[in-house]
């Protein structure tokens, strides 16, 4: 039931209540009123009546008859024992059939000197009558009157006040509809706007007339306003926290105090391993790892955590946590693994740059303190000499090789990418190494189709065939074993030269005819100071620099690099270039 109905109904009864109380009040407080003004009135015409009343007792009769006549009202003359001994509705005869009325109480009252009234229905008449007695000679004068014209007034004043009241009901019940509509229709509405209001919806505000009501919605629009300038400021606010909670790099957790979580970045869920939008365990339940649960339950307990390192199946990560104010926890993960892998590669570097230093300056020294404390002859002294130099060539081939390395992970090597003939290019670096390779027996041969041309900087494709070259030379003997079947046992080593047109760009290869690379070692041959054979590798000059630098100068271009071999059967380094300029990265 809406409001303007219950307001419709709830008028209507109170208009029903109000007519019925004032009927009833009429009945009883008008009857009040006549009745007691009829009776000052029968009392004034029986004070008239005792006053003029005879003293014979045979005149009584008729005085009260007489009496009776002129006032239009029942006269009872009574002696003081309460004997009837004129009435004005009895002849003389009849006076015997009147019984002793002394124990009445009016005449009770008169007798005692007062003015006795009462209202009964009379014993001779048999009609309800009001009945006021008062003293006079040796006796009392009683008058009476019939109450129906009391009644009479009462209903007929009933009467007018019930068509009254239904007048007034009939008008009541229109003016309740029609303000049941203006006041209940907008007040009905406001409180739709309300609820609309509380559920965040776009609230709609009725107009009125009433002030009160135009008041009221003033102040819920402006309620409206405040809250929707509010929620929006706090909606701005909570977007740019998820936006920054998401962009950070540290996993970010918070739980209730119960450990549910309610807040777990993407950068979290990934380095826990849970899909982006997948339900999240209670947070007691999000590590496996006994270090990790105990940060958990000392931030639940409303401890501080600070840059606490625990490792999580090989992944090393920084915990901090803190409690809420309000119960939980908040846990901030940083991944440390690559730094940790950084810091690993760092010692190795140092320790192996130390160790490539150590030999030739201990070997150079050596050398040199021979000949400044003994004398030697002249082909001993160009000996050393020669050691010497060989030793600072070798140093010097360090540096330079750790200075590009420098350059291209710092971004100081500008490439300069053109169009350059392979073959050419293979030839010229080549060139430098030619009298070594033929010392050992190795030749160049290119496989290159006409005209072939790559995408390039021409000094780092240069650096990059010299230092396959150079490992190619060094790791191939002159006389190589033939598989097989192919007639000849032996075979002289080569160098090779290939390439083809690709989708997008060029492929490089340089195949060897070397001892090859066992298949565990072919993944880390790239990594800095890695060496198949170290000792040999040291023995022939090289640094273990070359290979990272041809992959850090193919990957600038924005290719790829990759090492195909097999022990004993040579080694083929596969390189792509992209052939559009906008694909090479200037690094």
């Amino acid at each position: 039931m809406n409001f303007t109905t219950r307001l419709f109904l709830g008028a209507v009864a109170t208009l029903l209540i109000s007519t019925s109380v004032l009927l009833i009040a009429a009945d009883r407080w008008l009857r009040s009123d006549l009745e007691g003004a009829l009776e000052g009135e029968l009392e004034r015409e029986a004070r008239l009546v005792a006053a003029a009343v005879p003293h014979e007792e045979s005149q009584l009769n008729a005085v009260a008859h007489r009496y009776g006549a002129l006032l239009g009202r029942r006269v009872s003359l009574i002696d003081r024992d309460g004997q009837v001994l004129g009435d004005s509705d009895f002849d003389d005869a009849s006076l015997h059939l009147l019984g002793n009325h002394r124990g009445r109480p009016e005449v009770e009252a008169a007798l005692a000197g007062r003015t006795g009234i009462d209202s009964r229905t009379s014993a001779s008449t048999h009609r309800a009558e009001l009945k006021v007695a008062v003293p006079a000679w040796p006796g009392i004068v009683r008058i009476s009157t019939p109450l129906e014209q009391v009644d009479a007034i009462v209903h007929t004043t009933q009467q007018s006040v019930l068509v009254a009241a239904l007048i007034a009901l009939l008008f009541g019940i229109g003016w309740a509809g029609f303000g049941g509509r203006w006041i209940g229709r907008p007040l009905a509405q406001l409180g739709r706007a309300a609820r609309a209001l509380a559920a965040g919806d776009q609230p709609a505000f009725p107009a009125s007339r009433a002030p009160e009501i135009r008041q009221l919605t003033h102040a819920l629009r402006s309620m409206d306003d405040d809250l929707r300038s509010r929620i929006g400021e706090l909606r701005r606010r909570h977007e740019e926290t998820e936006t920054l909670i998401e962009s950070m790099v540290e996993g970010v957790i918070a739980a209730d105090r119960e450990g549910n979580i309610v807040i777990c970045n993407s950068a979290a869920r990934r380095l826990l391993a849970y899909p982006p939008q997948g339900t999240m365990p209670n947070a007691r339940a999000l590590f496996h790892e006994r270090a990790a649960r105990e940060i958990v339950e000392q931030a639940l307990a409303g401890q501080i955590v600070v840059d606490r390192e625990t490792d999580l199946g090989g992944q090393i990560l920084l915990f901090t946590a803190r409690p809420l104010p309000k119960g939980g926890a908040i846990l901030v993960l940083h991944d440390v693994t690559a730094l940790k892998r950084l810091e690993v590669v760092r010692r190795d570097f140092v320790a192996n740059v130390s160790h490539e230093l150590k030999t030739p300056l201990t070997s150079i020294s050596g050398y040199a303190d021979t000949l400044l404390a003994d004398e030697v002859d002249e082909s001993t002294r160009r000996r050393f000499l020669e050691v010497i130099g060989g030793n600072a060539h070798r140093m010097q081939r360090l540096v330079d090789d750790l200075l590009d390395l420098a350059r291209l992970e710092s971004g100081g090597w500008k490439l300069s990418p053109g169009s350059i003939d392979l073959e050419q290019m293979a030839r010229e670096a080549w060139a430098p190494l030619a009298d070594r390779a033929s010392q050992r027996g190795i030749r160049l041969v290119t496989e290159l189709p006409p005209d072939f041309a790559v995408t390039a900087d021409p000094d780092a494709l240069r650096e990059v065939l010299i230092n396959l070259f150079e490992n190619s030379i060094r790791h191939t003997s002159p006389l190589t074993p033939l598989p097989a079947g192919e007639g000849n046992q032996t075979r002289r080593g080569e160098v090779m030269v290939s390439g083809e047109t690709t989708a997008g760009g060029a492929e490089i290869r340089v195949t060897d005819t070397g001892s090859g690379i066992p298949a565990e070692h072919l993944p880390r041959i790239f990594e800095r100071f890695y060496r198949v054979d170290p000792g040999r590798s040291r023995e022939e000059g090289g640094t273990g620099l070359g290979l990272s630098i041809v992959k850090h100068l193919v990957e600038a271009h924005g290719g790829r690099i990759q090492a195909e071999s097999a022990l004993g059967k040579g080694t083929t380094m596969r390189m792509f270039f992209p052939s559009h300029r906008s694909t090479i990265l200037q690094s």
